[in-house]
C-alpha cells in the first residue's frame, strides 16, 4: 500500500482567528475550515487532523463537529492528555485521536509526548478512548523508551516527531535519520502502526525514504503556506505526487 497523507488543517483556523478570534461564528468569518478539508480531500488527502487546543486558540469544539459531520475521510483528533479533551474526543468519535503534549507558552507543538512520564495516566486515558471506537496514537520523540512504553500501553499507532529532523542539516540531519530508521524498525517489531509528522515538505521529503515501514505522512504548515500561491487542493496533489517515490517494499 502507498504512503498515505494525513492533512492538518489546524492553520486554517489559525488565519481565521487572526480576525475573527471574538467572533468565529460570524457570517463574514474567513477562512472556513470545512471548505478547507474538502479541499484537501479533493486533492488526494487521505485523512484531516484537527488539534482542538485546550485554550482553543485556533481550532474551535464546532470546527470539529463541522468537519467529522460533513467529510467522508477518517478524521484524526490531535488532543491534549486531559480530562475536559478526552471527554470530548469521546463525544466527538473521530476515527483516530492523537495524544500531543501542549505547552500555553508554544506557538505550535513542538517536541514528542512524555509516555514514560506520563504513563500512570496514559493508562487511564487510551483505554477510555478505545472504548469510545477510537484508535489511539501518540505523538512521540523517536526513542527506545519512548516506543516501547507506548507499545505496553496498547497503543495502536504511534506519530514520531518529524521536526527535529527538519530543522537539522548535514551530519546532524543524518543522525536524525538514524534515529527515525531505528524508531520505526521498533515500532514495526512490536506491532504498532508507525506513522511521522511535524516539519515535513517537499524539501526534506526525499530524506525521509529510507526510513521503512512509515504508514502516513502528517503534513500541515507547508500545505496551507504553499496553498497562498497555488491553491490547497493543488499543494496536497503536489504533496501526494512527491510521496509516490516512497518504496513500498
Amino acid at each position: 500500500m502507498s504512503l498515505l497523507l494525513g492533512v492538518n488543517i489546524d492553520h486554517i483556523a489559525t488565519l481565521r482567528q487572526a480576525r475573527y478570534a471574538l467572533n468565529p461564528d460570524a457570517p463574514i468569518a474567513e477562512p472556513c475550515v470545512l471548505q478547507a478539508a474538502l479541499e484537501a480531500k479533493a486533492g488526494g488527502a487521505d485523512s484531516i487532523t484537527v488539534h482542538v487546543r485546550e485554550d482553543r486558540r485556533h481550532m474551535q469544539d464546532d470546527d470539529a463537529r463541522l468537519v467529522r459531520r460533513e467529510v467522508d475521510l477518517p478524521l484524526n483528533l490531535e488532543l491534549a492528555n486531559t480530562s475536559e479533551m478526552v471527554a470530548f474526543a469521546c463525544e466527538l468519535k473521530p476515527d483516530f485521536a492523537c495524544l500531543v503534549p501542549e505547552k500555553r507558552e508554544e506557538v505550535t507543538t513542538e517536541g514528542g509526548l512524555d509516555v514514560v512520564g506520563h504513563f500512570e495516566s496514559l493508562k487511564t486515558t487510551i483505554p477510555a478512548l478505545q472504548s469510545a471506537g477510537i484508535q489511539v496514537s501518540l505523538f512521540i520523540d523517536p526513542e527506545t523508551d519512548q516506543i516501547m512504553a507506548a507499545a505496553e500501553l496498547g497503543a495502536e499507532m504511534i506519530e514520531l516527531h518529524t521536526g527535529t529532523f527538519a530543522l537539522t542539516a548535514g551530519e546532524a540531519r543524518l543522525e536524525e535519520v538514524r534515529r527515525l530508521q531505528t524508531g520505526s524498525e521498533l515500532g514495526n517489531q512490536l506491532g504498532i502502526q508507525v506513522n511521522a509528522g511535524h516539519g515535513i515538505h517537499l524539501e526534506n521529503l526525499n530524506d525521509l525514504f529510507s526510513v521503512k515501514h512509515l504508514k502516513e505522512f502528517n503534513v500541515g504548515h507547508t500545505l496551507i503556506s504553499r496553498s497562498v500561491f497555488i491553491g490547497l487542493r493543488a499543494a496536497v496533489a503536489e504533496m501526494k505526487a512527491a510521496m509516490t517515490g516512497y518504496p513500498t517494499t
